[in-house]
Formats: C-alpha cells, structure tokens, sequence
C-alpha cells in the first residue's frame, strides 16, 4: 500500500513539472544547431532546385533518378520508410508521378508529414491543357518553361522557411541568386531557338513531354504517345506522325532518355518507307536529368543540352 501511494505521488509530481509554468522551467540546453530537415524531392529537377535554395541546411533525399519514368514508377516498401521518416516531401503533382500520388496525398492528409505539390500550388492560368475530359487537366511538364519554373522557386522557399524559419535569410539570399541565373538561361534558350528557321521549328519526340518548352520558345511540338507514357502508340499514329513529318520537311526527330527508342525508330522507319529520310537528331531529356556529377545532373545544365541538340540538328 505504501507502495503504491509513492508511486502515486511521483507521477503527480511528473505531471505538475510537465504541465506548470513555462517561466519556471529552464530552457533545454542545445549542444548546437538544430538538425536540418529531412528533405525528399520525387523528381531530380525538383531535387536540384532544393540544392541550390537549401544547400547543406537540408538532409535532401531523390526518388527518381537518372532515367526512371515518374507516369510509371511505383514506390518500394524502402521509399514508404523514407516518406514516414522524412519532414517534407516535393513532388510535382497533375499527376506526373501517377502511381505515387495517391500515397503521397494520404501520407500529407495524416499530417505527420508536409506534402507539397508544387506544380499544383501555380496559377491555374499559366498551366497548359492536358485531357480534361479524362480528368487530366493540366499538362505536369512545368520545369520545361523556365519562367514558369521560375514561379516554383518561391514556392519551394517559402515551405522551407516555415518549416525552418531560423535560416529563412538563408533560403531567400539562395533563391534570388538562383533565380538570376534561371533567367540568363531563358534569354539564352530564346537566342537559341532563333537560329532554326521558322518553317523548320517542329520538335517530334516519342511523347508529348515538351509542350511548356514548345509554348515559350516558339517550338510546335508533336509526339507519337500522349503527355503520359503509360499511353500506347498505335500504328496509326506513327503513319500520322510519319506524314507530317515528310509534308513539313522535317530534318529530324529526338528520343528521350527515359523512354525506349524503339517508338521514334518506327517513326523513322514510316518515313523512309514514304520515301525520304529523317535523322534522329539526339537524345533529350524529358521526365529525368542526366548522371549526378555530369552537365545534364543539374536542370541548368539538362536545359542547355536539351536546346542545343534541338538547334544542332534543326538548324541548316
């Protein structure tokens, strides 16, 4: 008995020290900084931004790498762990990462974890149609207009600033310098596309990811899938693709680098059988930057060789 009135009056105590006064608690004593926030970016261009706002003040985790398909990849059981463990998770959103969603929107619903899906916190107004009528109505490609691009870096600052106020100069000081070189690179992409003439300004690659970057540099852009990968080319489509590029002259066509070449290469093949021949210009990137470490590892760097292929090989 007299047990258990101590052991009674100890959790009473516990309990007034827990729920008394602030003022009469000493702060914790900290050893040094806080530790940074546990980051993780779905795509590398969404990565990269977070690099260069953030730098070392985040713990920075990429889903997808080099080469993976964001419309048809599916989270692992290690990503899931990664999620329940991190701060904040970036993803692009208008479903780009079409199997990922629906988990990442419940995960943020929870509240254990901020989700932010950048490309849907952007005007409305600014985005490109998709395929309303299937539910779909915005084109998720933002990155390939850097304006528009430009318009996510406040987006990206000012979560982290809520989430981390303590370095809130460090994250705008960041972001304006970056956006300085965002927009030297846009002046750069529209002296670039100058130099194709206007008749020969048609980008075909095997889907329909570059829409943004055809809208804001003056490119007409035609692909042989849909904005989704997970969409099926029909023969037909590659005779209509072949047509249109044989009436318009077309030099050459592009396959990308998350994607097969197999599609582009039976569009070369209906070409030839119409009677002419069209090159492959190059490999672009679409969905996913290069190699960490290489010029296309970065989305400043992916941007340029992106433009300077096109140009190479449309431009006499």
């Amino acid at each position: 008995m007299l047990m258990r009135m101590l052991s009674l009056i100890i959790v009473a105590v516990v309990l007034l020290a827990a729920c008394g006064p602030a003022a009469d608690v000493a702060p914790p004593a900290t050893d040094g900084p806080t530790a940074p926030l546990k980051v993780v970016a779905t795509t590398q261009q969404i990565a990269d931004m977070v690099q260069n706002i953030a730098q070392d003040r985040v713990e920075l985790t990429t889903l997808l790498g080099p080469g993976l398909d964001p419309h048809s990849y599916v989270a692992t059981e290690g990503d899931l762990q990664t999620f329940q463990q991190a701060d904040l998770i970036l993803y692009n959103g208008l479903q780009l990462e079409a199997q990922l969603e629906r988990v990442l929107k419940q995960i943020g619903e929870r509240g254990q974890v901020r989700t932010v899906a950048v490309a849907e916190q952007l005007d409305q107004q600014l985005l490109l149609q998709w395929e309303p009528e299937e539910g779909k109505p915005y084109d998720p490609h933002i990155w390939n207009d850097v304006q528009l691009w430009i318009e996510v870096t406040s987006i990206i600052r000012d979560t982290l600033s809520e989430l981390d106020p303590d370095n809130a100069a460090f994250y705008a000081t960041n972001t304006a310098a970056y956006v300085t070189e965002l927009e030297a690179l846009h002046a750069t992409l529209l002296a670039e596309v100058e130099r194709i003439p206007a008749a020969q300004r048609v980008l075909v690659t095997a889907h329909d990811a570059f829409g943004y970057l055809g809208h804001a540099y003056g490119l007409t852009v035609e692909a042989v899938q849909g904005i989704s990968t997970t969409s099926e080319a029909s023969v037909g489509d590659i005779q209509a693709l072949a047509t249109l590029i044989v009436e318009n002259n077309v030099p050459a066509i592009f396959v990308e680098s998350t994607i097969s070449p197999r599609t582009i290469e039976a569009v070369q093949q209906a070409v030839r059988a119409q009677g002419r021949d069209v090159a492959i210009g190059g490999e672009l990137y679409s969905d996913a930057m290069g190699e960490p470490d290489t010029p296309t590892g970065t989305y400043l760097g992916m941007m340029r060789h992106n433009l300077d292929t096109i140009v190479a090989a449309l431009a006499p």
